[in-house]
């Protein structure tokens, strides 16, 4: 993430593992990466709830972004996110990427409740947790988001409907 922030996609790609693009580069992007630094630098342990590449296939393919907002909190809830570059958008890459969040979720004893947050707007995110069993539970005011629906799920049901 470091390697992110000062624009060496290169180095950043090198230390992944895999190469990333562009997409990793953006101010959104460059903005999130600060953000879970921050939260790491004041927890260290809490980083292996951040960011991950997401994968796709045995050649490296990264089609985007996903992770949790942070470890369980003190009732098991974990928030996710995840995103899909555009030019991987509409081909089933979101939904693959939520399942894999959903079955890391179920594998964490820790964790009881799984929540998305998303943009009553954003169609596309509300179509990918369709069949999931998420319900909506509220809404919430984001500071970099505005407003979004609140929705949750049992961890342990992983697998669409």
């Amino acid at each position: 993430m470091s390697a992110l922030l000062d624009g060496d996609l290169s180095e950043a790609s090198r230390v992944a593992g895999v190469s990333l693009t562009e997409y990793f580069l953006t101010d959104g992007a460059r903005w999130l990466w600060q953000f879970r630094l921050d939260q790491m630098a004041a927890d260290p342990g809490h980083a292996r709830w951040m960011m991950r590449q997401a994968v796709v296939g045995d050649k490296g393919l990264v089609v985007g972004h996903a992770g949790f907002h942070g470890p369980p909190d003190e009732v098991g809830m974990v928030e996710i996110g995840y995103s899909v570059a555009p030019q991987f958008r509409r081909q089933g890459y979101a939904r693959s990427t939520l399942i894999e969040l959903l079955r890391r979720s179920a594998a964490e004893t820790a964790v009881t409740t799984v929540r998305a947050t998303i943009s009553p707007d954003n169609v596309a995110s509300l179509a990918t947790i369709s069949g999931f069993g998420f319900v909506e539970v509220g809404e919430q005011w984001d500071e970099e988001d505005g407003l979004e629906l609140v929705f949750e799920v049992p961890a342990r049901r992983v697998s669409p409907a």
